[in-house]
């Protein structure tokens, strides 16, 4: 989790990077609030991001808080059911909880502290686990084995570690967790190779250790996930506080 504070009375507009998680975006501003834009759509206020939500942009007037909550594909499943349905796209939080999204917003704007708000959260996502179904065990070791790996793995050699048939695996993954294990493979990539740009490591060396064929290999993964050259997405902002 993370909380954000704009104090500066100007407009905003960050392009967000995709991240091998659902994003729960929860707007504490007072007004108009944050709008969010992918694909042609726009959003305002609360949201769920989805896996590979595309070239997704967050503009907004004035000063705003906003709370980030980052889940798992498989917690994610747990919360809001099966992913299918949100990969690619930013859902309003309303349309995913109903009424629970204005309660859930009123407890956290009223909130003290940022450090109230994260036990707030804690609170609230724990009530709503085990309101849908878990994925399979054998979906949830696959996509932990891909992000331990960090996206270096064989969709065969899973398939054959957790007892399943390559198409059983690949139907039953992309419909619990709305992407294929070699999609989830190549997010986790350049997820790895996003932050190593930002470490200020060269391309050419980023893109060895990332697993990638070469250069324009990795300028081509950048700009399919990202929407963004190797160069811009160094210094994309929305990289820069992973690590606090």
């Amino acid at each position: 989790m993370a909380g954000f504070r704009h104090r500066a009375p100007a407009f905003v507009d960050i392009a967000m990077v995709a991240y091998p998680s659902v994003t729960l975006l929860v707007d504490l501003s007072e007004g108009e609030g944050v709008v969010y834009e992918t694909h042609g759509r726009h959003e305002r206020g609360s949201v769920v991001v989805g896996l590979l939500p595309g070239d997704l942009r967050a503009a907004g007037w004035g000063v705003g808080e906003c709370l980030q909550i980052r889940l798992e594909p498989v917690a994610a499943a747990a919360l809001f059911g099966a992913s299918d349905e949100l990969s690619g796209t930013v859902v309003a939080l309303e349309d995913v909880w109903g009424r629970d999204a204005g309660r859930a917003e009123d407890r956290l704007r009223a909130a003290a502290s940022w450090d109230e708000r994260f036990t707030i959260a804690v609170d609230i996502l724990g009530r709503r686990l085990g309101a849908h179904p878990p994925v399979d065990p054998q979906v949830a070791y696959t996509w932990r084995r891909t992000l331990t790996s960090r996206g270096w793995v064989r969709v065969d050699g899973l398939a054959d570690e957790v007892g399943w048939s390559r198409k059983r695996l690949w139907s039953r993954f992309r419909s619990q967790l709305g992407i294929t294990p070699k999609r989830a493979a190549r997010l986790v990539r350049f997820d790895y190779a996003a932050h190593l740009l930002a470490a200020g490591h060269a391309a050419v060396r980023v893109a060895t250790e990332s697993g990638y064929v070469d250069q324009s290999h990795l300028h081509r993964e950048v700009t399919t996930f990202a929407g963004l050259t190797p160069t811009a997405l160094a210094v994309a902002p929305w990289l820069a506080i992973d690590d606090f």
